[in-house]
């Protein structure tokens, strides 16, 4: 099982020479070509060609070599190092079956979907955290030179402030102090999970924790939901044996309750359970897609029924990042207005009392 994956963008590729934009191309193109008639060495030579990313073209070559040398293309992707168990074998039964066209486009699909599942991701989170940085350099300024300047005209009336003015001129004494004290115990977390990232407990932890939070963990579930369907149909629809079907998305999906889950399932199988019995012990799968399953194994159309499930996966995605963006974006400026606003408030109250002072 592969645990060397960070958690919220896990790269399939075992390499950053060879992203994942890069590879839905190479792939779609692979496949269209060799739908054309043309062979697979004169494929992999006009893909080089039309490269403009040196690492690419490194890495192509390097398989053009061993094409050339008498290599299958999928033991030439195996000793790349830039390509997953799950890419290489999912060619080697393409090779083997007939249908290596099919697993290129399939595979092109997959990475085509991850991309633009990414793209949404940061749409939807960019703006949040540009706002949350915005506010924090707002309130550094208001705390370090607004709220001391106010705090010396009260200090020549000698009157006593309120409570909440109290607490805001406390709070802008020490803010340099709790912002450095925030930012190391921020960059101490972040250091601690770089590199526990490959523990087991960690990765268990991690994954149920963010699990756990509302709308964030409905949302990662039905994507890594939708990318084990996608997976398992296509595999599947290549005749792989589910054991090593699942096998091989345990490898790739970089998600713990599901890697975990796999890994237990596939014994239960070998030792005669049915794939449906044992996905409705983990709750990571809905009541839904167990229901499914179980119809598909009578019916024997798994690989048909997980590429249902994965679209339908991928459109609640789609419309939960949407919801996500809605949501946030108005209430991100409400609690930005609240936070100015007490601020502003706090040091305002003051002057209410201050003709008093002055009669």
């Amino acid at each position: 099982m592969s645990n060397n994956k960070s958690f919220f963008q896990k790269e399939i590729t075992l390499s950053k020479g060879f992203p994942d934009k890069s590879k839905e191309e190479f792939y779609k193109e692979f496949s269209s070509l060799l739908v054309s008639g043309i062979d697979i060495q004169r494929t992999l030579t006009i893909l080089i060609e039309e490269q403009s990313k040196e690492k690419v073209v490194g890495i192509l070559e390097t398989m053009l070599e061993k094409l050339i040398k008498g290599s299958s293309l999928s033991k030439a992707m195996s000793e790349s190092k830039h390509f997953s168990a799950y890419e290489f074998q999912s060619v080697k039964i393409g090779e083997e079956t007939g249908r290596l066209q099919n697993i290129l486009a399939h595979l092109s699909e997959y990475y085509s979907n991850k991309v633009k599942l990414r793209r949404q991701l940061i749409s939807v989170f960019t703006y949040p955290v540009f706002v949350i940085l915005i506010t924090i350099g707002v309130l550094y300024f208001m705390l370090n030179s607004v709220v001391p300047m106010f705090e010396d005209v009260f200090d020549q009336f000698g009157q006593e402030l309120p409570y909440l003015t109290q607490k805001i001129i406390l709070v802008s004494k020490y803010f340099s102090t709790f912002l450095l004290y925030f930012l190391i115990l921020l960059t101490s977390v972040i250091g601690f999970g770089y590199y526990q990232r490959k523990e087991v407990w960690f990765r268990n932890l991690t994954s149920k924790t963010i699990l756990k939070i509302p709308v964030i963990g409905g949302l990662m579930k039905k994507i890594y939901l939708a990318r084990t369907c996608q997976s398992l149909s296509l595999l599947l629809s290549s005749k792989t044996p589910l054991v090593s079907a699942l096998t091989l998305v345990e490898e790739m999906i970089g998600f713990y309750p599901i890697e975990s889950s796999f890994n237990l399932i596939k014994k239960e199988i070998i030792h005669g359970e049915s794939f449906h019995t044992g996905l409705a012990k983990f709750p990571i799968y809905d009541k839904r897609m167990v229901s499914l399953t179980k119809i598909a194994e009578e019916t024997n159309q798994l690989d048909q029924t997980f590429a249902r499930l994965s679209a339908q996966y991928q459109e609640d995605v789609e419309f939960r990042t949407k919801l996500i963006g809605t949501i946030i974006e108005p209430l991100i400026i409400v609690i930005i207005g609240l936070v100015v606003g007490v601020i502003m408030v706090a040091m305002y109250l003051p002057m209410f009392n201050l003709s008093n002072v002055i009669k």
